[in-house]
């Protein structure tokens, strides 16, 4: 027998008990006649107490010789611990030991195996195996288990079916790039790996399944950030007879549940905004409502004074920063700084500061009296002690420096808690966004997403204008899942590929099996994904998703663990009738 118990869970109540443990050595502390062993497995650290007096001369002589991360089973007796110590769960105890058994010897560590540890990103990325014995991975990796238990245990009260949809399937244009799989049997030809099972849960719904669910690998060939990975996990859900208002219900139960469930937070009420008023008031369609700052125009106050730099622009926009009227110089010019940043792109920021005395400071002086500056401050509901900054110039570019900007500052003044969560849903989304480059329209979210129906008579007149029948659940800055109601209706989804610029041929090729679904009675329907990888970040309290999957990809898209991607040999080439370029 290996262990009689793990190394989380021996306690007071323990003692006089003989007992059997297993792990990895965490450290050893040689005091000559005294040796203490911290002994490590997923559970927990117990101490192991060997004495030149006590204990047998070949466990003393096999201790002495234990380096970190040795794998060794130990027997010996409980026995309540002198010098007690808080910091671990089995801190009132420690093992007398009789006998240790050293099971497999083990290289020094390229970094430290401890909660804070002085390994870098890549190189624990390159010894993945080595960083999930951290207790900070670990947690990730339990609370990533304990949302998918919970997940399945709500769709399945909710008469949810989980169905699996099958990984090789068909490319398709739109979205972003696939990953291809040459196919040996059919010569010339390739299978996509899913960016979503989203066809294929609308053919469950026209099978007659009802509510679909599945927690799903995707895949996509994109660029890289934190919260994105090539391979991600989904919760992907579809539901029959359903309005928009039906599916919005249904996932703001799940989202309750799993906070409630994993954290023990009770969510607030879920607002709704449109996608309009998100990117009027924040510059964003994944607003952080957990403060203010909404944006204020200011072109009817601020243009035509002789300032150039506001006359000549489409948009002039300001933040009130509350009470930081006391900001210097210095930090004024941090501000300066980091809107300057090639990933925010302004050229400056004008400041105005709201003196106690009710008098005005700004960077315009020359260009604004006090007049003028109190109409900015009058529109932007700035009182004494507050702060201004403005920025100018075309509206999207300027209102997404302006989102960074106020992110920016909430993050300063320690307005974004980790520990306070704000949903929020953003609807109304424009059904489809045009493309200066392809010169044509694109889908907003997706081919099959259904425009609002009063909004019918626009798709030919103004498509532009066109809003979808679509709807996000964000997050403190964060968006969390999204879906749609679905076209239902083959004469509609045609339209939809019309404006696509798709032709009849296209269209069939692509997408004439859903077509040819639709003509056998598809009922209404729609669903959501919530992004799994990003909601346990979220529940975890962290920015990249890295952490809570087990073995992920670097920047580059790469395993540095076992080096994927890798050339491979001519002869696998051959068989696929692949070629590669000299």
């Amino acid at each position: 027998m290996y262990r009689s118990h793990n190394c989380g869970e021996l306690r007071l109540e323990n003692v006089h008990e003989q007992i059997t443990l297993s792990g990895w050595v965490q450290k050893v502390r040689n005091k000559g006649g005294m040796i203490w062993v911290d002994l490590r497995d997923r559970y927990g650290i117990t101490q192991l107490a060997l004495e030149d007096e006590v204990s047998s001369r070949e466990a003393m002589e096999t201790a002495k010789k234990l380096g970190r991360e040795y794998v060794i089973t130990a027997t010996g007796e409980v026995i309540e611990r002198l010098s007690k110590t808080n910091k671990i769960e089995t801190g009132a105890i420690e093992i007398k030991i009789d006998t240790i058994t050293v099971l497999n010897e083990a290289l020094t560590p390229p970094f430290t195996i401890e909660d804070e540890t002085d390994g870098g990103e890549e190189l624990r990325m390159k010894y993945r195996y080595l960083d999930i014995r951290r207790s900070p991975v670990r947690r990730n990796l339990e609370l990533r288990n304990k949302v998918s238990i919970e997940t399945r245990k709500y769709l399945d009260q909710q008469d949810f079916l989980e169905v699996e949809t099958p990984y090789l399937i068909k490319s398709t244009p739109e979205g972003a790039r696939d990953f291809v799989v040459p196919s040996r049997m059919n010569q010339g030809e390739f299978y996509a790996l899913p960016q979503s099972p989203q066809t294929f849960k609308q053919l469950l719904m026209v099978g007659g399944i009802d509510k679909y669910y599945q927690i799903v690998k995707c895949f996509r060939d994109e660029d890289l950030r934190a919260d994105r990975q090539p391979e991600f996990t989904q919760i992907d859900c579809e539901m029959s007879f359903v309005s928009q208002e039906d599916v919005m219900q249904t996932f703001e139960g799940l989202a309750t549940h799993l906070f409630k469930s994993v954290l023990g937070v009770e969510l607030s009420a879920f607002p709704r905004m449109t996608y309009a008023e998100a990117m009027r008031l924040y510059g964003s369609d994944k607003p952080d409502i957990r403060f203010g700052m909404e944006f204020v125009e200011l072109n009817n106050v601020a243009q035509n004074k002789g300032f150039k730099v506001f006359d000549d622009v489409e948009l002039v926009l300001g933040i009130n920063v509350e009470d930081a009227a006391t900001y210097t110089r210095k930090s004024l010019d941090k501000i300066t700084d980091f809107v300057r940043r090639p990933q925010v792109g302004a050229n400056g920021v004008v400041y105005v500061k709201c003196n106690e005395d009710g008098t005005f400071k700004s960077s315009v002086d020359k260009f604004f009296d006090q007049e003028g500056l109190k109409a900015w401050a009058d529109k932007a509901n700035a009182k004494p002690g507050d702060l201004l900054l403005v920025l100018a110039g075309d509206t999207n570019k300027v209102r997404s420096q302006m989102n960074e900007l106020r992110l920016h500052m909430g993050n300063e003044l320690g307005l974004r808690n980790p520990k306070v969560f704000k949903p929020l849903w953003v609807v109304d989304f424009p059904l489809l966004e045009w493309d200066e480059e392809s010169e044509r329209f694109h889908a907003m979210h997706h081919p099959f997403t259904s425009p609002k129906e009063e909004d019918f008579q626009l798709m030919d007149s103004a498509p532009g204008e066109v809003r979808a029948n679509a709807y996000d659940l964000c997050m403190n800055g964060v968006e969390l899942g999204g879906g749609s109601i679905r076209i239902f209706d083959k004469q509609l989804q045609k339209r939809m590929f019309d404006l696509l610029g798709f032709t009849e041929n296209e269209a069939k090729e692509q997408f004439g099996f859903l077509m040819n679904a639709f003509e056998f009675g598809a009922p209404p329907h729609g669903g959501l994904a919530f992004g799994f990888d990003r909601f346990c970040a979220m529940l975890g309290g962290q920015d990249s998703i890295r952490d809570f999957i087990a073995f992920p990809k670097n920047n580059s898209g790469r395993d540095v663990m076992i080096n994927s991607p890798a050339p491979i040999d001519n002869d696998q080439l051959n068989e696929l009738n692949i070629k590669l370029k000299a």
